[in-house]
């Protein structure tokens, strides 16, 4: 009987088990409650093998948002994670920036606001996916697109090819890239789910066998989750490689998703970028998407059974010179703000795009959210006084040691920064001239000159302006072009084109000016940190002209908080706080003001330079 009823109990204890286990498994394979913490036993991956995806043989449907941890301070990364998982996504994704990762050739920074790892392992704890986008191109309206200035020191560089100098670079970048997120793929145990094979690479197109190698290099180093790429739809079939899972970029038209099928049959359909709103340019309009219209054409997406990846979810900010550019007609640089009218503001704050969206996505999930964490508070510090100045003129000679050259050097050529020549910020070229006339440019100023005689400002010379008159004067003068890279240029065919500096000869009366000293003004921490110990530092004169710099104290009580810093009244420059670059501000708008994190304030003096 003993025996009997032990295995009665048994047999029921195992069907309880079983039971439990099935309601283990529905709540598993249910897409919309997948989180990378609950799987375990993981073999087959997210797969895209007929019209739906499957992770783990089950169906998963791709609710994304994109988010860049190098736009976003380190310490706001799971606040903003939580957003994105209480709005109803299931998925993070994000680029790698090259250019911040190997800002030295073979000098590699994953620390701090770059250790992707750690911002890879939090969206595993969040509950999210992730979907990784290493470039090593990666557009993104960041500098250069992601690639480091350092490429465009040889001459016969051909970014975005199998050119040898080139793929020589990306191999030993993606020699170290990749050991480092192999291990946090999905079947090892990680959040990454897929990977993307470069980025847009169908609107650039000038190589043939370029995604092969792309996608071979991801293959050889470990890579075995499913590869996609990326593209609108006028680059889709230029950007399409075997055995790729082709994914669409648009903004209002679901129809465009029919594309898909000419480059690939019965696969699942993928927006990898909607975009909730769009950048904004130096000069241009602040661009806004209408939040209903977004919503409804989300839903037109939705319904047709495609996965979608929301670019942005949050923008963030460039901070420092990281902004991005276009040139098609004209050179258009951005602005420091990625708000991008994006789901959550710069600041990280919810917008009416949040809570339409979370009501949407909550019907198709068909069980409730957890609820939105609170908003973080922002605080007003009144006007801060800049009561000390300093012209450049005067604390030059004490910062930085010149570079003499007979003829114009470009930054990225300057023999500065251990050989990796100069990436960002202003150039100065002195030379010295005996009279006047008519300087000409020759379209060789990138991207926009402050000229002087002397310490007496004469006018500008930019892409518009190539021409600019040199009043007279008696006996030997120095004529100044102080050049700011206002941002390479991130997408487009003109990569290739974008040296800065003086990139060629400049003409006083079509004679070349010859025989300059060149300043590098790269304004790294350690430029900014010796400009404290300057003693040329002075109360503010009644009417104090550039280029200078302003400092001054703000002084936060209690725990520091979230602010704007407004710069109204000011031309153009960079604003620095506790030796952090908040960016550029300058009168043309669109942006007003610079987004100033909490976390690069510290209770009590406060020190800001302009």
């Amino acid at each position: 009987m003993w025996g009997c009823g032990g295995r009665r109990r048994r047999r029921l204890g195992a069907l309880l088990l079983l039971l439990l286990l099935g309601g283990l498994l529905l709540r598993r394979f249910n897409w919309s409650s997948l989180v990378p913490l609950q799987l375990w036993g993981r073999t087959l991956g997210l797969q895209a093998e007929d019209s739906e995806f499957r992770l783990e043989g089950m169906p998963f449907r791709i609710l994304g948002g994109s988010m860049h941890y190098f736009r976003v301070p380190k310490e706001y990364w799971r606040d903003r994670m939580v957003k994105m998982k209480t709005c109803g996504l299931n998925t993070l994704t994000t680029y790698v920036p090259w250019n911040l990762h190997e800002a030295a050739t073979g000098k590699f920074d994953f620390s701090g606001n770059l250790d992707l790892e750690a911002f890879l392992t939090l969206a595993a704890e969040v509950g999210l996916w992730v979907i990784l986008r290493p470039g090593p191109y990666i557009c993104s309206e960041w500098e250069l697109g992601g690639l480091p200035s350092w490429l465009l020191q040889d001459p016969e560089m051909q970014l975005r090819t199998t050119y040898k100098g080139f793929t020589e670079a990306v191999d030993a970048y993606f020699d170290h890239l990749m050991a480092r997120v192999v291990p946090l793929q999905y079947k090892k145990g990680g959040p990454i789910i897929a990977v993307q094979v470069e980025n847009e690479y169908g609107s650039y197109a000038k190589d043939p066998q370029y995604l092969t190698y792309i996608k071979t290099a991801l293959l050889d180093r470990g890579i075995v989750e499913l590869l996609m790429t990326s593209d609108n739809r006028d680059g889709l079939s230029a950007g399409y490689v075997e055995g790729v899972l082709a994914t669409l970029n648009f903004q209002k038209d679901s129809s465009f998703l029919d594309y898909l099928d000419t480059v690939q049959q019965n696969k699942p359909k993928m927006v990898m970028e909607y975009w909730t709103g769009w950048f904004d340019s130096w000069g241009g309009p602040h661009n806004i998407f209408d939040a209903d219209d977004m919503v409804n054409s989300v839903a037109e997406v939705l319904k047709t059974g495609a996965s979608i990846n929301l670019y942005m979810f949050h923008g963030g900010t460039n901070f420092g010179f990281m902004n991005g550019a276009l040139d098609s007609d004209e050179y258009k640089p951005d602005v420091t703000s990625y708000d991008y009218d994006a789901v959550l503001t710069e600041a990280g704050d919810y917008t009416s795009k949040f809570f339409k969206l979370r009501q949407l996505f909550t019907k198709i999930i068909g069980q409730p959210l957890p609820l939105p964490p609170m908003i973080t508070g922002k605080a007003s510090y009144g006007a801060v006084l800049l009561p000390q100045y300093v012209s450049l003129w005067e604390v030059l000679p004490s910062i930085v040691e010149p570079v003499k050259s007979e003829f114009p050097v470009n930054m990225e050529n300057l023999p500065v920064n251990d050989g990796n020549g100069q990436a960002y910020g202003y150039t100065l070229y002195e030379t010295v001239i005996s009279g006047g006339g008519q300087l000409h440019s020759r379209d060789n100023v990138r991207d926009r000159a402050q000229v002087f005689v002397n310490t007496v400002f004469v006018g500008f010379l930019d892409y518009n302006t190539v021409e600019l008159s040199i009043p007279e004067g008696q006996g030997f003068r120095q004529l100044r072009l102080l050049v700011e890279n206002c941002g390479r240029v991130n997408y487009g065919l003109m990569l290739n084109e974008q040296r800065k500096g003086l990139i060629g000869e400049v003409f006083l009366n079509k004679t070349p000016l010859r025989n300059f000293k060149i300043y590098s003004l790269e304004m790294k921490p350690g430029f900014m940190e010796s400009l404290r110990g300057v003693t040329a530092w002075s109360t503010i004169p009644d009417y104090a002209v550039g280029p200078a710099f302003f400092r001054g104290n703000l002084q936060v009580q209690y725990l520091p908080q979230d602010t704007f810093l407004k710069l109204e009244g000011w031309e153009k420059g960079v604003v620095f706080v506790n030796g952090e670059n908040l960016g550029r501000y300058w009168k043309i708008g669109p942006q007003e003001t610079l987004y100033l994190p909490a976390t690069w304030l510290q209770p009590g003096n406060n020190e800001g330079s302009l």
